[in-house]
Order: structure tokens, then C-alpha cells, then sequence
């Protein structure tokens, strides 16, 4: 679960090389890109899925630039938050804390600033004129991973695109679908959300 659950950091068809126009191409990117940048705050329920089929439920909220956290159903004893730094893993299980640079999660894509989907972004084929795909890399940068972005027209959602899903794949080759629904665009959320309760004090008082 660890692993998979830091994915988030299933499987997916194979993307083909797109068969459209280099402007084609263009487009398509500058409209991802606005797209997300018109987020201020975005809440969806969420499944992830791993590559072996397994899969656990939640609710996630982010908030541009830099926050995003993973509430996972009740009965799934973890939590993933992202202060605009760092992601942190929090398996209330073991009372375990891990936290990784924003920056080198394939999810830097989405919170790094400095990770421009313009500039790393490609357009892959999806057969669909609704639904846009754009796979982020930095080349220069193996070790941050790679994550699909996949879009489908809507003409209520921020620059006229709905985030529905992303496939990430890390530096350990763990690949992880979150597919996204019932989002909901510009709610009010507090700094707070973006808060933790560490199980390793209370541990250590006992």
C-alpha cells in the first residue's frame, strides 16, 4: 500500500506517438495548461488503482499553488498531504511518517511551480476529440517520474477542460491511477486542510 499509495506520486493503454499536426499538438497543450492554471481549489472524490488491479477510495482536495491532500476512506489507516514543499505519507497503521521533495514526485507536475506542463508536457493520441492527453517528463530528470494527464471537454470546468484522471509512474516503476469525479471548482479551503496529526507523539509518550 505504501508504495502504491506514494504512486500517487491500473493500468492504461498504451499511448500512441499523436497523428495530429505539430500546431494541432500546440494547441492542445496551451489548452491543458490554462486549464490548470485556472484551479485555484478543486475537491473530487477519488479511485486509485495500482497496476495490480488493487484499489482504495477517498476525497481530494487541492489548492494552487503547491497544496493537495489525499483523505482516504475510513477504513484505509493513511494519509497524503502536500504543503507546497513536500509530500508526506502518514500510515496511521504503524504509526510510520515518510516525506519526499514535491519536486521529485511525478505530482510535481501538478504542484511544483517550477515544473512547467508547457515546457515538459507532450500531446499523446487518444482517438477521442474530446479527451486530451498530455504525458509530463523532464528528461534531464529521470528520478521525478512520469504522469499522464488526461482531460475531457467540459464547457463548465476551468478553460473549458475537466481533469478526470492521471496515470503516474515513479522512479520505482510503481504506477498509479487516480481517477477523478464529482469535482468541484473555486469551494472555500482553509490552509488547515492542509495539516497533519503525527502518530509518531503519541507513541513516543507512551
Amino acid at each position: 500500500m505504501g508504495a502504491a499509495a506514494l504512486g500517487v506520486c491500473a493500468t492504461l493503454p498504451a499511448l500512441s506517438a499523436s497523428a495530429a499536426t505539430g500546431t494541432s499538438d500546440a494547441a492542445k497543450l496551451d489548452q491543458a495548461v490554462k486549464a490548470l492554471r485556472a484551479i485555484s481549489t478543486l475537491k473530487a472524490d477519488f479511485v486509485q488503482r495500482d497496476r495490480n488491479g488493487s484499489e482504495v477510495t477517498g476525497e481530494l482536495t487541492l489548492k494552487r499553488p503547491g497544496k493537495i491532500r489525499f483523505q482516504y476512506a475510513k477504513n484505509v489507516p493513511m494519509l497524503i498531504v502536500g504543503d507546497g514543499k513536500a509530500l508526506t505519507m502518514i500510515d496511521y497503521e504503524v504509526n510510520q511518517v515518510q516525506r519526499w521533495p514535491i519536486k521529485n514526485s511525478p505530482l510535481g507536475a501538478l504542484l511544483d511551480p517550477n515544473r512547467d506542463v508547457a515546457r515538459y508536457g507532450t500531446v499523446r493520441e487518444t482517438g477521442n476529440p474530446n479527451v486530451i492527453s498530455i504525458e509530463v517528463r523532464d528528461t534531464s530528470h529521470p528520478e521525478y517520474g512520469i504522469i499522464t494527464l488526461i482531460f475531457t471537454r467540459k464547457a463548465s470546468a476551468p478553460g473549458g477542460l475537466e481533469l478526470s484522471y492521471w496515470v503516474a509512474l515513479d522512479a520505482q516503476n510503481t504506477r498509479t491511477t487516480i481517477q477523478l469525479s464529482n469535482q468541484r471548482y473555486g469551494v472555500a479551503v482553509a490552509d488547515s486542510a492542509f495539516t497533519w496529526k503525527d502518530p509518531r507523539r503519541s507513541v513516543r509518550r507512551h
